[in-house]
């Protein structure tokens, strides 16, 4: 048994090589094939059980392996949490393969009944994923298609359209393998992997075809990223902050590429808490910053409300005011706020990425801004970036502006697939991406997901761009995951029919 377990860790880890920034996802639909035909030929729902969760340990121990970063930044205090911080995530993820493993089992008798009821299991558990427990959609099986043409289905169908192909093309494969030949025959597998290939190639050629439709025109606003790469154990450092403070104004005061003209750019945007101090102190920086740009500066930002401490976005005019300010309202947990955190303040546990207090509170909720010559925009702070479900589809802005610090993510896999969520939201909506990362990667996405310009991880430096143009809205911004939710609605129905009849 313990061979076996390790066996499904091992195929679990190779499944996560589809995600960022590894790309190899027919890795990913064959692993999750050799699991789908593992699991649905185990004797016990017990079983099926526990060697899920060694699968899904396997994929997230991978996947999630920049989960260790954020506690090596002050690693004299925090190290010691990384490795548990890894252990308990892995394991956790791999509970929303276990549990669905242990109802798929006891849906069927053998292989063929048990392996689709075991791929339509995983695809809703990706899904609520997304939701329990504030939710955490991170390295769903779909996200490896996002750098392909494959990822354009998005725009009809979203994340969980994604998944479904992944699911869909490995349950293929399962369900293609010649039963009169050794599975473990190459020849076994070539019905399947035919089917399999097929659905992908139909995804695939509808992404190329609705790449090769026209983009509308660019908008004439020009905004300038800055990308300052503050080293994260050193940016709040009293002899540090001052210069990445420096190093912020004097990018903004670059002069603009002769090809986007003469003058300068219409807004300057900086990354996640960007500045050394608060919002309610700027005061004094005001007019420096108005005229290191000569436009308006989004920036991110601390502030506090009496007790109450915020992550927040805030402009400063060209004319050295305050204007607009967002405040983010999902917060990470642990990174942010800690559930039951005046309690847990007591022994001194506290929000590390927090600045003031025991942790930030949350700000209204989503929101769309239109400050003083730019187009509305829905403003993104970090993480908030990795919830569709935060578009706001009522209120249709004509682009997304994404700040964030991903130094805290390190530099291996972390900030690359928090870039492929970003790529991921441009294809669902239909709108543009403009990404401000202080150690990278910031980005121009353009309404199809497709990257315009990038700064790579840790290197200082600008993106200057015309604002894209929008799409008009996809399928997926009229009616969200409806259209899926029904399909797998349906497939469940068909499951329990199917179900009754053998009994």
């Amino acid at each position: 048994m313990a061979g076996r377990i390790a066996t499904d860790f091992a195929i679990g880890v190779i499944a996560a090589m589809g995600q960022a920034p590894w790309g190899l996802w027919p890795l990913t639909v064959l692993a999750l094939a050799a699991m789908l035909w593992r699991l649905s030929g185990v004797a016990s729902a017990r079983g099926a059980g526990l060697r899920a969760l060694a699968f899904g340990a396997g994929h997230f121990a991978l996947a999630l392996f920049w989960i260790t970063q954020p506690f090596l930044v002050e690693a004299e205090i925090y190290g010691w949490m990384s490795p548990f911080a890894l252990i308990l995530m892995a394991l956790g993820g791999g509970l929303f393969w276990a549990v669905p493993a242990w109802i798929a089992h006891r849906s069927g008798r053998d292989r063929r009944s048990r392996a689709p009821a075991l791929a339509l299991a995983i695809l809703i558990s990706d899904w609520l994923r997304g939701w329990i427990f504030t939710g955490f959609p991170w390295a769903l099986t779909g996200h490896v298609w996002i750098d392909t043409p494959a990822g354009q289905i998005a725009a009809w169908f979203g994340a969980m359209g994604l998944s479904a192909l992944t699911m869909g093309a490995a349950l293929l494969i399962v369900l293609g393998t010649r039963p009169s030949r050794s599975p473990n025959g190459p020849a076994a597998l070539l019905p399947g992997l035919a089917n399999a290939a097929m659905l992908i190639g139909a995804a695939w050629f509808a992404g190329l075809a609705r790449l090769n439709q026209s983009l509308p025109a660019d908008q004439p606003r020009i905004i300038r990223l800055v990308q300052p790469n503050a080293d994260q154990t050193l940016k709040w450092h009293p002899q540090w902050a001052p210069i990445f403070y420096e190093r912020l104004t004097s990018l903004s005061a670059l002069p603009l590429k002769p090809e986007l003209g003469t003058g300068g750019p219409d807004a300057v945007v900086w990354p996640e808490t960007a500045v050394p101090f608060l919002l309610e102190d700027a005061g004094p920086m005001l007019a420096d910053i108005a005229a290191a740009s000569g436009a308006a500066t989004i920036t991110g930002i601390q502030r506090s409300e009496g007790s109450a401490w915020f992550n927040s976005l805030a402009e400063f005019t060209a004319d050295a005011r305050i204007g607009a300010v967002y405040d983010k309202f999902h917060l990470v947990p642990f990174g942010e706020y800690i559930p039951w955190g005046d309690a847990l303040a007591r022994f001194g546990i506290t929000a590390f990425a927090a600045q003031y207090g025991n942790g930030y509170s949350s700000g209204p909720g989503p929101q769309v801004l239109a400050l003083d010559g730019l187009p509305p925009f829905q403003p993104m702070i970090c993480y908030e970036t990795i919830f569709e479900r935060h578009l706001l589809r009522g209120h249709r802005p004509e682009w997304i502006l994404q700040i964030t610090n991903d130094a805290w993510f390190g530099t291996w896999s972390g900030p690359y697939q928090h870039l492929a969520q970003a790529r991921l939201r441009a294809i669902q909506s239909g709108l543009p991406v403009l990404r401000s990362a202080n150690t990278g990667i910031s980005a121009v996405i353009d309404a199809r997901g497709q990257i315009r310009a990038v700064l790579p991880l840790d290197q200082a430096g600008i993106i200057d761009a015309r604002l894209p143009g929008a799409l008009t809205p996809t399928l997926w911004w009229r009616w969200g995951d409806a259209p899926m939710l029904t399909l797998m609605a349906m497939a469940l129905g068909w499951l329990a029919i199917a179900r009754r009849r053998r009994h």
